[in-house]
C-alpha cells in the first residue's frame, strides 16, 4: 500500500509575500475611496457666500480660543477643532453644517465625516481669506483697462475704492488707512506678503503683528475677486489699540494726525528701519530733510540798550540744526474776529503757496515757550517722493477746542513746491512739481465731527469721495471747496504740465 505524498507546506517567505500584496491592495483601495469621496463632496452646494465673512478676529464663538479655528461655510460662524466632542463637530451634527475651513492652514473638511474636500471650486474662497497677488498683477493694479470687479450680490466695484466698515468711532484711522492704500510704493510694498514675512525679530516680539495686519488689510482692499463691495478693519484696529496702549481706541474719536504719525514710525520701526532714508519703505517715500534756523528774542521789558548787548551775545545768535519730517505741518490764518458790512459771518480763504511759504527759508515765524520767545525760519533740502501737508485746523487754549474754518485753495494738479526752495536746493531736485492722490477732510464741530477722504484712483483718473461704507464719486473741482485736513502729494517724475 503506497502512502500519500506529503503535503508540501507553504514557505513563510510566500505567505508574507501574499498577506503584504493583500494588504497593499487594501490600502491603495482605501486610499481610492477616501480620493473619491474627498473630490466628490456631496455637500459643496450648501456653501453660503453671502454669509462668509473673514474680516474679523479668528476666534471661536463658543470657547472665544484662538487655536484650531474652522469657519463653518454654510453659516460663517467660527468654531474649534474639528474631532469629536469640538465646537466644530458639535455644530455639525446639531445644524447639519457639513462644510468646514480651517482658517490657518486653508484646508476644506467635511464635517462630522471627518475628511478632508479637494475641489477647485474652493479656491475662490481660499483667495478671500487670504489673497496673494504676484508682482505681474501688482504691476496691472493702475492700467487703463483694468475691469471692475463683481461682488457675489452683483455689486461692481474698482480694486482699492471699496469702503471700510465704520465699528463705533474710528472713521479717524479709516481715513489714514485709505488714504495710504494710494500710496503706491507703501501698496506694492505691502502687497506682496514675502516682503516683510522673513524679516527677523526679537524672542517674544509680537509687535510685528501690526505690520502682518496692515498687509493684510492692504490686500483685502485691492483683492479682485472679494465677495463683498466693503472691507472691515477690525483685526487692523485691534493691532492698533493693542501697540498703542489704548492711546487709539475704536470707540473714541481721535485725531488723524496723530495716528498717521504714530502709525508710520511704528511700521517704520517694525521693518527695521533706522535714520537713513532708504532704510525702509516709510523713509522711501514719506522722509524729506530740512535746516531750521533758530534764533533767541530778548525779553520785551528790557529797555533797547540792554536788548542790543544781549543780541550780541553768543546765546542770542541764529542757531542752525539739520531736521527730518514725515510731513509738514502748514499753519491757517486766524479768523476774521469782526462780520462784515452786510453783518454776515464770511468764510475766509486762503492760498495753498501762502501757507508753504512758511518752508522758504525767509519767513520767520515766533515761538513762545513758558519763559523764552523764538524766532524760527525754515528751509527745505530735499523733498521726498511723497509729502504729506498738515493744515492745523484745531489749537487748544485753556477752555476749549477751537476749529479754523478758513478754506484753502489748492490746485488738484502741478502743485511747484520748488517755488519754496533755494535756487542751491532747487538744482538738486530734476522734478518739483506734485499731483494730489489723497485729501483728508474735517466735517461739523471740534469735539463731534466726522473724517471723509478723497482718493485717486489711477487706471480709471476718477476721484472718489469716501467716508465709511460710503464711496461716491465726485469731481476735482469739488475737492477744493473742503475743509482740508491732510493731504498728500505725488512727485510727478515726467515732463508733463
Amino acid at each position: 500500500q503506497q502512502s500519500a505524498p506529503p503535503i508540501k507546506k507553504p514557505k513563510l517567505e510566500d505567505v508574507l509575500d501574499e498577506d503584504e500584496g493583500n494588504s497593499g491592495q487594501q490600502i491603495q483601495r482605501r486610499k481610492q475611496t477616501v480620493t473619491d469621496r474627498s473630490k466628490q463632496c456631496p455637500y459643496l452646494d450648501t456653501i453660503n457666500r453671502h454669509l462668509l465673512d473673514f474680516d474679523f478676529e479668528k476666534l471661536c464663538s463658543v470657547s472665544l480660543t484662538r487655536i484650531n479655528v474652522y469657519a463653518c461655510l454654510v453659516c460663517g460662524k467660527y468654531f474649534q477643532g474639528r474631532g469629536t466632542n469640538t465646537h466644530a463637530y458639535t455644530h455639525s451634527v446639531a445644524e447639519s453644517h457639513h462644510v468646514f475651513l480651517n482658517l490657518s492652514t486653508l484646508k476644506f473638511y467635511c464635517l462630522p465625516d471627518n475628511y478632508e474636500i479637494i475641489d477647485s471650486s474652493l479656491d475662490d474662497i481660499k483667495y478671500v481669506l487670504d489673497p496673494v497677488f504676484t508682482v505681474r498683477d501688482i504691476r496691472s493694479l493702475d492700467r487703463e483697462d483694468v475691469k471692475q470687479s463683481r461682488t457675489v450680490d452683483g455689486t461692481f466695484y474698482h480694486p482699492g475704492v471699496v469702503g471700510l466698515n465704520n465699528i463705533k468711532a474710528n472713521d479717524y484711522c479709516n481715513v489714514i488707512l485709505q488714504a495710504l492704500s494710494h500710496v503706491k510704493p507703501i501698496r506694492d510694498f505691502f502687497l506682496m506678503e514675502k516682503n516683510y514675512a522673513n524679516i527677523k525679530r526679537p524672542p517674544g516680539d509680537t509687535a510685528f503683528t501690526l505690520v502682518q495686519r496692515f498687509g493684510e488689510l492692504l490686500r483685502k482692499l485691492w483683492n479682485p475677486r472679494n465677495f463683498k463691495a466693503h472691507v472691515s478693519p477690525h483685526e487692523m484696529l485691534q493691532a492698533v489699540v493693542l501697540w498703542s496702549n489704548k492711546q487709539f481706541q475704536i470707540t473714541k474719536q481721535g485725531d488723524p494726525i496723530e495716528f498717521l504719525s504714530w502709525f508710520l514710525h511704528s511700521l517704520h520701526k517694525q521693518l527695521r528701519g533706522n535714520k537713513q532714508p532708504d532704510s525702509s519703505v516709510i523713509n522711501r517715500s514719506f522722509l524729506g530733510e530740512m535746516k531750521i534756523y533758530t534764533r533767541k528774542l530778548p525779553p520785551t521789558e528790557l529797555d533797547d540798550v540792554q536788548k542790543q548787548l544781549l543780541l550780541a551775545t553768543d546765546e542770542y545768535q541764529e542757531k542752525e540744526e539739520t531736521s527730518t519730517f514725515l510731513y509738514l505741518t502748514c499753519d491757517l490764518p486766524a479768523t476774521p474776529l469782526f462780520i462784515d458790512e452786510l453783518r454776515e459771518n464770511i468764510i475766509p480763504q486762503v492760498n495753498l503757496y501762502q501757507l508753504l511759504a512758511k518752508f522758504n527759508s525767509i519767513s520767520e515765524k515766533e515761538y513762545k515757550t513758558y519763559k523764552d520767545n523764538f524766532l524760527k525760519r525754515f528751509e527745505i533740502t530735499r523733498l521726498p517722493k511723497y509729502v504729506i501737508l498738515y493744515i492745523k485746523r484745531f489749537t487748544k487754549n485753556t477752555f476749549f477746542l477751537e476749529k479754523n474754518p478758513t478754506i484753502v485753495n489748492f490746485p488738484v494738479k502741478n502743485v511747484d513746491f520748488g517755488d519754496i526752495l533755494t535756487e542751491e536746493n532747487k538744482k538738486t531736485h530734476r522734478y518739483t512739481k506734485y499731483n494730489l492722490v489723497a485729501n483728508i477732510v474735517h466735517d461739523g464741530e471740534p469735539n463731534s465731527g466726522t473724517y471723509r477722504c478723497h482718493i485717486l484712483q489711477k487706471s480709471t483718473n476718477q476721484w472718489y469721495e469716501m467716508q465709511d461704507l460710503h464711496v461716491t464719486n465726485i469731481l476735482p473741482q469739488m475737492i477744493t471747496l473742503t475743509e482740508a485736513y491732510i493731504q498728500i502729494y505725488e512727485l510727478q517724475e515726467n515732463d508733463e504740465t
